[in-house]
């Protein structure tokens, strides 16, 4: 069983995802943390992000099990990262990688932005979370500065509106809900309303029972 969570940034996609791997025992992959770590990667060897040959070579070479996941969770990280996704030749590179965690024998769960209309557009069950943009961007303070950053609020909903914008209208991959998704708005959710609404709507559509 392969469900597909698609969704705008600091809309609870990654929270909801963990949430139903556990559910049904599956693996988990947050894909969006891939991209964060080539951009680390680009920034650490003092490129830009926007330079395609070094993050072409980082999205090669990228080992996941090495992944800094305190390092790939800064403001810096998340911008660098929404540039290096827009190129073609690092989500090719990281294509196959996402396809054969997929394509495991029990099946697998997969957050991203283009996880159910071009990773796993043949997903059992498709997600799209979403939620207003002035509620993403508290979430996404409130995450960064309990993680130590110094960030103004102001600063992050800018930040976030231009990572929508370059999300939706990159040429490759861009962000969008699949014809087939099921939305899931979280302004007004918690997560658990939205975990519980996720696994009734897998339940239903595929059989399946949790194990949790």
């Amino acid at each position: 069983m392969i469900i597909a969570v698609d969704g705008t940034l600091a809309s609870g996609k990654g929270t909801v995802a963990r949430g139903i791997a556990k559910t049904f025992g599956l693996a988990h992959l947050d894909t969006g943390a891939l991209y964060r770590a080539v951009a680390v990667e680009v920034l650490k060897a003092g490129a830009d992000p926007g330079n395609i040959g070094a993050a072409e070579d980082a999205a090669r070479h990228l080992d996941p099990s090495r992944i800094d996941q305190a390092a790939i969770r800064t403001a810096e990280a998340g911008a660098a990262a929404s540039i290096v996704a827009a190129q073609p030749g690092v989500r090719a590179a990281l294509f196959d990688l996402q396809r054969r965690f997929a394509e495991q024998e029990d099946g697998a769960v997969l957050d991203g932005r283009d996880i159910g209309t071009i990773v796993c557009p043949d997903a059992d069950v498709k997600f799209y979370i979403d939620a207003e943009p002035r509620i993403r961007a508290q979430r996404r303070w409130r995450e960064l500065v309990a993680g130590g950053s110094s960030v103004q609020l102001e600063d992050i909903a800018r930040q976030l509106a231009e990572r929508d914008r370059r999300d939706s209208s990159r040429e490759t991959a861009p962000l969008m809900r699949a014809e087939d998704a099921v939305l899931l708005d979280t302004t007004h959710l918690s997560i658990d309303a939205t975990l519980a609404e996720a696994v009734r709507i897998i339940c239903n559509k595929t059989g399946a029972a949790p194990r949790t």
